[in-house]
């Protein structure tokens, strides 16, 4: 079983990032359990607007992305709360996603995306993690993933400014369970669809 979490940070490494530090919680949860990770902050990258798989241009480094998505049974999607929403590094990652709509497995019938299953985590000095959690979830769920319930956590400072804090704030035992559920969860659903996948959609 192998699990990838795209960390969608608006901070390229080195920069610590809370996006990063939070979902590290639900990825040191399964490899507990056995699980192989992977973990890629997608702005260190350069990855083109579009709706393909293949490269928009020369560079674009999507290819690349998708096929470690494609060897993972478990995808975790990390992003910060700007302005209540998800980050454009997110969006543009759903939006080269789209492409499995039309991509199968082997047997030229099973999207890609079938028994594969997802979960989000969010942070920000912002409220808005639950319409963050509920855009991204949609858009997995209609590019083919299983979301489990509780499939998720996030950390909020709250309404107004503020720095992203949530390792130096007493607040944060809820989010470190809440992640640690949410990757038992992750894991259960999966293994479910290993031993009883869902079919090809009706044609």
């Amino acid at each position: 079983m192998k699990a990838i979490c795209l960390t969608c940070t608006l901070k390229r490494s080195p920069e610590e990032s809370s996006a990063a530090s939070l979902s590290e919680v639900v990825m040191s949860a399964l490899r507990e359990q056995g699980v192989e990770t992977d973990e890629i902050r997608l702005v260190d990258h350069q990855i083109d607007p579009g709706v393909v798989s293949e490269a928009v241009s020369e560079g674009d480094e999507w290819p690349q992305v998708r096929e470690r998505i494609l060897a993972a049974e478990i995808l975790v999607v990390a992003t910060p709360t700007w302005l209540g929403q998800p980050s454009s590094v997110s969006k543009r990652a759903l939006e080269r996603m789209d492409a499995f709509l039309s991509e199968t497995r082997e047997d030229g019938e099973t999207p890609v995306a079938y028994n594969r299953v997802a979960g989000v985590v969010v942070v920000g000095n912002e409220d808005g993690a639950h319409h963050c959690i509920s855009e991204i979830s949609g858009a997995l769920v209609d590019i083919g993933y299983t979301v489990p319930g509780q499939a998720w956590t996030y950390w909020n400072k709250g309404p107004g400014p503020g720095d992203e804090v949530w390792l130096t704030t007493d607040e944060r035992e809820w989010s470190i369970t809440t992640g640690r559920t949410a990757a038992n969860n992750l894991l259960a659903v999966a293994r479910a669809l290993q031993a009883w996948p869902m079919p090809a959609p009706a044609s």
